[in-house]
C-alpha cells in the first residue's frame, strides 16, 4: 500500500495520483490536505512517514509547492529515505540505489503528467540487492 501525503499546493496533484492509482488497482492511504487552504507540509510528511515506519504503507508519494520542505521533514525521520525526483531517471536510480521509501515532488516544478510517468517509475521499480548498496544504506541508518 502506497502513503500519500500533500500540502495545500500539492492538493491538485495528489488528486490525479490517487485517479491514477485507482485506475491501476493499486491500493493507498491518503494522508494529505483535503483542500487548497493553507497548510504545513511537515504535518503531512510526519504521517506518511509514521505509516511507513509502523509498516502500514511499504511506500510514500509527498507533494508540496517545489517538494524541498516536504522531503527534508520526511528525511528527519527514522528509516525515511524520502527522494525528492522531478525526473524518471532519478527515480529509478533512488529505488535501484538507495531503496526509497518516499517519492517527493514539487506540484510548482513539473506537470501532472510528467508527474504520474515518476510515480509509475518509482512504484515499479524494484531495490537492486547489491550489497554495496546495502551497506550504504546501512551508514545512512546509523546515529
Amino acid at each position: 500500500m502506497i502513503a500519500i501525503g500533500n500540502d495545500h499546493t500539492g492538493y491538485d496533484m495528489k488528486k490525479a495520483i490517487m485517479e491514477y492509482l485507482d485506475n491501476r488497482g493499486i491500493e493507498y492511504k491518503d494522508f494529505g490536505c483535503g483542500e487548497l487552504t493553507t497548510s504545513n507540509y511537515p504535518d503531512y510528511a510526519k504521517a506518511v512517514g509514521r505509516a511507513i515506519q509502523k509498516k502500514e504503507c511499504d511506500k510514500g508519494i509527498l507533494i508540496c509547492g517545489t517538494g524541498i520542505g516536504i522531503s527534508i521533514a520526511a528525511n528527519k525521520m527514522k528509516g525515511i529515505r524520502a527522494a525528492l525526483c522531478h525526473d524518471c531517471f532519478s527515480a529509478e536510480a533512488t529505488r535501484l540505489h538507495n531503496d526509497a521509501n518516499i517519492l517527493a515532488m514539487g506540484a510548482r516544478v513539473i506537470g501532472v503528467g510528467h508527474a504520474l510517468k515518476i510515480v509509475e517509475t518509482f512504484i515499479s521499480t524494484e531495490f537492486s540487492q547489491d550489497e554495496r548498496h546495502i551497506h550504504r544504506i546501512q551508514m545512512l541508518e546509523e546515529d
